[in-house]
């Protein structure tokens, strides 16, 4: 009859079968690493048996103040234990996580509320002003605020709501977690930016986010008892899955409440940390702090960077101070990074200068994902010749299961087979994607196109130059032309015009600059240029 017949009785089986979920790590972490550091914040130190504990607290309070499964409980925190402490409490309980960020106006946050309707919001001190007031602009009446203050940074509780360490007192250190029943399940809700419109929620599977981890070990070489510096904001992808998958290594997670050169430089020099990720800002803030920030480290510290595509010359002078910096690119919709610059060792060959330009490419996909490509506006494969440009697009275990409430941005995501990215990308023979530009963030100059990335790298090269952002200018000529928008290394000044002479020596004319104007750089909380306000302030140039 054949293999079919032969498995008869061979069926799913509790002993076989355990839904995945990140989750899991921390409870296995629990017996395996019971007395090793698990979250550090400045002299504070709990072991992993201290970390469940309160994770466990934190899931029996939410059920006794009525959360049950499926119920949306926010966040509004920085990088600190109480948030790592949410990734795994609030999924534990059964509920969803949403992890808001906390640099968005209170009308943004209200609608975040109104949408995703949840019951309890978890702030900090810091933060109580925003929340209250989107609160009170909700239609709905707005979460429970259950107010979290960080009296090691200056912030006391107000008195006006119950206290983190009120709730927890509520709470069993023994109580049993409410584990997914399908690995389908949601885990988190996202919200987007929301640069254009409103936001759209993005949903988290326990399965995406279990493969999430599981792949980053994997890509990032991780062995055991990685010490990470929490630097990506874990209201951002919730930190790129980081906090969910350090426990399955007995890692240490060493939070991080303000990003500054001196923190990062201290915590690697006295915590030992030796893994971190964030934006190409935080790159260019340790390049060039300044010596008062800087101290001496003996061990190599590995890096995940991603956001818009760092520039070469920025790498170059990163890895001289001891950093090994790999490229991955990744959305909200993807729960983080899912293409990692894969080094192939016959680049060592290539000169010193080429290396870097190399490892700006956003590479292949992580080994959690189908496959991550370039396609063209039917949907099919574009050739690998590093020239054609297309979209990029995947598929794979970590990609969202939809927009929440949004079917047709979810069908229109989906179209194909695949995400759609909204991306532009040239691949290379060997695969590797390098982005070209945002579709939206490509000039159109006299019918030609430019990069706006491609231009910002050059502009990177210049001595004088800290951060850069391109955009497009309106012009009664050529429709729009490249405008710069330039911000300049401390006591390093330069000219428009040598700027513009800089580009040229090395860019077609049509892609230089035909204004550069010095100014700080608008960013969003996880260090991204926001781009959308300087197209904006380029119309009235």
């Amino acid at each position: 009859m054949g293999w079919m017949a032969d498995e008869a009785g061979l069926e799913k089986h509790a002993a076989n079968f355990v839904p995945l979920t990140p989750l899991s790590h921390l409870n296995r972490a629990r017996e395996v690493f019971p007395d090793r550091t698990a979250v550090v914040y400045g002299g504070m130190r709990r072991s992993y048996a201290q970390y469940h504990a309160r994770v466990s607290r934190l899931a029996s309070a939410l059920t006794k103040r009525g959360v049950k499964p499926g119920d949306v409980v926010a966040t509004a925190l920085p990088n600190l234990p109480p948030q790592a402490e949410a990734h795994f409490g609030i999924p534990a309980c059964g509920a969803v996580l949403n992890t808001i960020n906390t640099r968005l106006d209170s009308g943004t946050v209200s609608y975040i509320f109104d949408h995703g309707e949840a019951a309890i919001i978890l702030c900090d001190t810091q933060f109580l002003p925003m929340v209250e007031a989107a609160k009170a602009g909700c239609d709905s009446g707005g979460p429970l605020i259950i107010e979290v203050p960080d009296e090691a940074a200056g912030y006391t509780a107000t008195g006006r709501h119950p206290t983190y360490e009120d709730l927890l007192a509520e709470g069993d250190p023994d109580a049993p977690w409410q584990m997914p029943d399908d690995e389908w399940e949601s885990l988190a809700l996202n919200y987007t930016s929301g640069t254009t419109g409103r936001p759209k929620g993005v949903v988290y599977s326990h399965r995406g986010a279990y493969l999430m981890t599981m792949g980053t070990v994997i890509s990032w070489r991780m062995q055991l008892f990685p010490t990470y510096l929490a630097i990506v904001p874990m209201f951002h992808c919730n930190g790129w899955n980081h906090a969910w998958m350090l426990p399955a290594l007995g890692g240490t997670l060493h939070c991080c409440r303000d990003v500054t050169a001196e923190a990062i430089y201290t915590a690697i020099a006295e915590e030992g940390v030796t893994h971190f990720g964030g934006a190409p800002i935080v790159l260019n803030m340790l390049v060039n702090a300044p010596d008062t920030a800087r101290k001496p480290f003996a061990h190599q510290v590995e890096v995940f960077t991603a956001g818009a595509p760092p520039a070469p010359a920025t790498l170059q002078k990163i890895e001289a101070l001891g950093f090994n910096v790999t490229q991955v690119y990744g959305l909200t919709e993807t729960y983080g990074h899912v293409t990692e610059c894969l080094w192939n060792p016959d680049w060592d060959a290539h000169p010193d200068t080429h290396k870097p330009a190399l490892k700006a490419r956003q590479g292949v996909a992580f080994p959690m994902m189908e496959y991550v490509t370039v396609v063209d506006e039917h949907n099919a494969q574009l050739p690998m010749d590093e020239a054609s440009q297309g979209e990029i697009v995947m598929r794979g275990n970590s990609v969202m299961k939809g927009y929440y409430k949004n079917p047709s941005a979810t069908a229109e995501a989906f179209d194909g087979g695949h995400f759609h990215s909204g991306d532009i990308a040239v691949q290379h023979p060997d695969g590797h994607i390098q982005i070209s530009d945002r579709a939206k963030d490509i000039i159109i100059s006299g019918g030609e196109n430019v990069s706006s990335v491609e231009v910002e790298g050059v502009l990177m090269s210049h001595p004088a130059v800290s951060l850069c952002a391109v955009v497009a200018m309106p012009d009664d000529t050529w429709g729009e032309v490249p405008c710069a928008f330039v911000e300049w290394k401390e006591d390093a000044q330069t000219t428009e015009a040598e700027l513009i002479a800089h580009t040229r020596a090395e860019l077609a004319g049509f892609k230089t600059p035909k204004r550069v104007v010095f100014q700080e750089l608008p960013k969003t909380s996880t260090g991204k240029i926001q781009k959308f306000e300087l197209r904006e302030l380029a119309k009235t140039l």
